[in-house]
């Protein structure tokens, strides 16, 4: 596995130099006045399309950025700039302290109206440049949970794996209380009744209540039960009310 840079070494890398190109304008067009762009909805002529790849000129990236948050309000866009511009590392200490101030102060509104992608871009940054040990870790924690969601969901994209039916055999065995092995000690879940994803949302709601990321964590746990996961497709097949695990 290639080795993260060191900061040294990040002091000297061109590639990084010339992917702040064109970031003091860039950051001058950061409105720091959070109240007033909540209800400031972005319009445009162009059609909403998400970003896949980044530009190295900073102006043109927060262009192509504009265009994902078409439609939504102008303070998603604001908080997706300020973590780019954390991520390029322009100024890094001093945007990290307005993305916290940001968070403090409209966490229940970003929360709400960031979709999933920033929502985790933003753990990630907590991840990245918080001081508290909390939040570093109930951010990472939140990263591998989106991520390996991503993974397995992509895994079925690949292989098509939707057009697959329940093996009714199988389903019958394990209403039977057979147990099947998956890995190391691991079984099969039991879909219908089983109290796990239960009891891990009693220990989330408690995680939610520390900081901001574990807010983020049970947010996005939410959302996923209501998109296409495998959390939405055992949802599905439960039928038993005592173990459930949303609303």
């Amino acid at each position: 596995m290639k080795r993260q840079k060191s900061a040294f070494l990040k002091l000297f890398s061109f590639s990084r130099h010339k992917r702040r190109f064109g970031a003091k304008h860039a950051s001058s067009l950061i409105d720091l006045n959070f109240e007033d762009q909540k209800n400031k909805i972005l319009v445009s002529s162009k059609k909403k399309k998400y970003t896949h790849g980044s530009k190295n000129n900073l102006l043109e990236h927060f262009g192509e950025l504009h265009n994902e948050f078409i439609g939504e309000s102008e303070l998603c866009f604001t908080i997706a700039k300020i973590i780019v511009l954390i991520r390029r590392d322009y100024k890094a200490p001093k945007y990290y302290k307005i993305f916290e101030q940001l968070w403090n102060q409209e966490s229940e509104f970003l929360i709400k109206y960031l979709n999933t992608r920033w929502l985790i871009a933003s753990t990630d940054t907590f991840a990245d440049h918080s001081l508290n040990s909390s939040e570093i870790d109930l951010s990472i924690a939140c990263s591998c949970f989106a991520n390996t969601i991503k993974l397995y969901e992509s895994e079925r994209f690949l292989v098509n794996a939707g057009n697959n039916k329940d093996d009714e055999q199988k389903k019958m065995a394990l209403d039977n209380e057979v147990r099947f092995a998956l890995f190391d000690g691991m079984s099969v879940f039991k879909f219908g009744t089983d109290d796990t994803l239960r009891n891990l949302r009693w220990r989330l709601d408690k995680v939610a209540k520390k900081n901001i990321p574990g807010m983020i964590f049970k947010e996005i746990f939410d959302r996923s039960q209501n998109y296409e996961t495998i959390f939405k497709r055992a949802k599905d097949r439960h039928k038993r009310d005592r173990t459930k695990w949303w609303d």
